[in-house]
């Protein structure tokens, strides 16, 4: 029984990246497409690249969530690995929603959300402290950093090209644009499916398979690494229309920069500080930035209040739903 469990929450927590590469493919490349410098097929199969990539250059956020935001070394096997799998259906669910409305929420806050609204469920210790220095914190602060980065390097790029013929400048945007939506497709890769890894570390740990503190077998970052660029390529055009468009019509000069400023917070955030943060709430708030240096008034603020609304909600809605989950699941399967 408990290695059929151990299946099926593996199997469950690859769904999950599935879904993130294609809720969140946006994140990487919808500024791209939408100023022309790529086509969507070629941004897809770049982002998907890179996500692969990226995957695989750490593990410091997949040990953040193993080990840091719930605790299931206090119950049986069978009743952890059932912890696990209702966090990962939270996700899965909220994912799903706010594909469906074309909400850019974070499917790292989901998954943290589902994980923590299981471990109340089931009375398990849920580690307060990491949760507040690790996810509440940087996710209040990563959107502020991003947004204050992003306009203030725009400020910068459009006083150093202001004497410039503006074809030939945005020629050269459009082309630096291709590296910069690589990076953060890399940045991407890095955070989202480091914390699949870690969903699936939490399983074997549970399982007995492996120990807390052993190193994370390649075969799980090489599967979680997988799954999310085959979720990335399959797209995300709901998403992909809110963050192009919808917010704001970009230029290459302001896509550039938003992607640029988005994957230095990213990669800082999982090598410097070790925080899961959300991919989808650092370039949103960058692409608000760099918006905001045309005139306040440039940026939709309406779309910005529903995208802000589905980031409040994600992680009290993935609790919610997952410890409903437990609650079913639990006396069926113990």
């Amino acid at each position: 029984m408990e290695l059929a469990l151990v299946i099926i929450v593996v199997a469950f927590a690859l769904g999950f990246d599935y879904t993130n590469g294609f809720h969140d493919a946006a994140n990487a490349i919808a500024t791209s497409v939408s100023t022309r410098a790529l086509t969507p097929r070629a941004a897809l199969i770049m982002a998907a690249v890179f996500n692969l990539v990226g995957a695989l250059l750490g593990t410091q956020v997949a040990t953040t969530i193993a080990e840091d935001i719930i605790n299931v070394g206090g119950v049986s096997s069978q009743e952890a690995l059932i912890i696990v799998l209702s966090g990962l259906i939270g996700a899965i669910s909220w994912n799903l929603i706010t594909w469906w409305l074309g909400l850019p929420s974070s499917s790292t806050h989901a998954l943290i959300g589902g994980l923590t609204g299981a471990g109340i469920a089931a009375n398990v210790t849920v580690y307060w402290g990491a949760i507040l220095d690790k996810v509440v914190i940087p996710m209040i602060f990563s959107p502020l950093v991003g947004f204050s980065l992003a306009f203030a390097l725009m400020v910068g790029v459009l006083w150093l090209v202001r004497n410039s013929a503006p074809a030939r400048t945005m020629r050269r945007f459009r082309l630096a644009q291709t590296a910069s939506a690589a990076a953060m497709a890399l940045g991407h890769g890095l955070q989202d499916a480091q914390k699949t890894m870690g969903v699936i570390m939490l399983a074997l740990i549970a399982g007995g398979f492996y120990n807390q503190g052993d190193a994370i077998p390649l075969w799980v970052k090489l599967s979680a690494a997988t799954a999310i660029s085959l979720g990335t390529y399959s797209g995300g055009w709901r998403i992909m229309r809110t963050l192009g468009r919808k917010i704001i019509e970009l230029d290459p000069a302001r896509g550039f920069v938003a992607e640029s400023v988005a994957a230095s917070v990213l990669y800082a955030s999982a090598y410097w500080l070790h925080a899961p943060i959300s991919t989808t709430h650092t370039i949103t708030s960058a692409i608000m930035g760099v918006g905001a240096t045309k005139r306040l008034s440039a940026v939709r603020w309406g779309v910005a209040k529903n995208i802000g609304t589905a980031w409040v909600l994600t992680i009290p809605m993935a609790a919610l739903v997952a410890a409903c989950v437990y609650w079913i699941l639990n006396p069926i399967l113990t």
